[in-house]
């Protein structure tokens, strides 16, 4: 047994993972990995050992049609769940799903810095997992609407205003994790240590911020979190934070909704089994879901990126989300905290080491690729 294994209560066998959804690395190369359909997420050990002092920019080109070809399927057949970079060896996983509907089967997919695919293998490898005791039941009817990007998925639909966008709806099973980060271990402060999981549970009161302990040694916590929405005129407990990023040294996290308010949270008053209001701090436009965010800094400052379908990419200082007064009454146009728009059809992010932001791109005929921002440029 490794020191990793020993460290952090994982045991070597073959997980039962039936979907892949978000990811995020913790502690010591650990990746954590997130499964709606059985409602569970999974600590594994990637045995990806290999350090590099400097991160090199990765770019490739139609991404999907690569993949596919590696898979042995159509192109058409995948879609790309999530995107982590390993903190260590700079190597990039994507989690996806091959296939469509029930028999879509799940693959982690590892890209080596010089662009070689190769297949993350869950046969006897070291991991632990937990389950969302509460999740929504897979027959739940409730569902959230999402915007789409790609072709892959939902259908077109004519909005009030004539145009046409492409949208899904959501089972609530499958948004029992939408987002997760670990925020590390720190002496001063309750919740470090601690794997954060957004997503829905079974109750009326459905939006939730999960704190989950690892080593996975405790069930998980719960804290319920309500939002002003700006764009609705109203304060909602149900649609869930779509994506999240911790900033201002861990102290505070910022999460974005669909339609797309974007609300700031204190982690020192999310305490297990409270209820939390969020400060609203911008609303970025309506029609529209958050996909991903992530912080990075530049020139000693700090800035949050903010991808979502439907609009371009926005970067956005954190001083001014500190600094931004609540939002507490509605409106139909973006407000709120400064922001800059900068490209399109960006569906999620990674830190490449300090120097460079990855993100994973699809275009307007639903092809992706990988492109490397120095974050000089951002």
């Amino acid at each position: 047994m490794t020191t990793t294994e020993l460290k952090h209560g994982l045991a070597a066998g073959t997980p039962t993972i039936r979907a892949v959804g978000p990811l995020a690395f913790g502690p010591d190369g650990v990746l954590f990995v997130a499964d709606n359909v059985s409602a569970s997420i999974f600590a594994i050990d990637t045995r990806d050992e290999t350090a590099v002092d400097a991160p090199v920019p990765l770019n490739i080109d139609a991404l999907d049609t690569r993949l596919a070809s590696y898979l042995g399927c159509n192109r058409d057949d995948l879609l790309i769940k999530a995107m982590a970079v390993h903190p260590d060896s700079r190597n990039v996983y994507l989690s996806v799903m091959r296939g469509m509907g029930d028999r879509a089967t799940p693959v982690i997919v590892r890209i080596l810095r010089d662009g070689t695919f190769t297949t993350l293998s869950l046969e006897s490898i070291p991991f632990s997992q937990v389950a969302i005791e509460d999740a929504p039941a897979a027959d739940d009817q409730r569902t959230d609407w999402r915007r789409v990007q790609s072709n892959r998925e939902g259908e077109i639909t004519t909005r009030r205003d004539g145009l046409q966008t492409r949208v899904t709806h959501d089972p609530f099973r499958s948004i029992t994790v939408t987002d997760l980060q670990y925020i590390p271990r720190k002496a001063d402060w309750n919740v470090h240590g601690q794997l954060l999981v957004a997503g829905v549970s079974n109750e009326e009161f459905s939006s939730v911020l999960r704190r989950i302990a690892f080593p996975f040694h405790r069930a998980p916590q719960k804290v319920w979190v309500e939002v002003y929405h700006v764009n609705h005129g109203q304060y909602e407990t149900v649609s869930p934070i779509r994506t999240f990023v911790p900033y201002a040294n861990n102290t505070e996290i910022v999460a974005s909704y669909t339609c797309t308010p974007l609300v700031s949270f204190s982690l020192e008053e999310m305490k297990a089994g409270t209820e939390v209001i969020g400060r609203t701090v911008g609303e970025l436009g309506g029609w529209s879901t958050p996909v991903d965010m992530l912080v990075y800094h530049r020139g000693g400052e700090e800035f949050v990126l903010v991808a979502n379908s439907g609009l371009p990419l926005m970067r956005i200082a954190a001083r001014d989300i500190q600094k931004q007064d609540a939002l507490t009454r509605p409106s139909s146009e973006p407000e709120g905290v400064a922001r800059t728009p900068l490209h399109d059809g960006v569906e999620q992010m990674a830190n490449l080491g300090e120097d460079y932001v990855l993100m994973l791109e699809v275009d307007g005929e639903g092809s992706y690729a990988l492109r490397s921002y120095p974050t000089a440029s951002l």
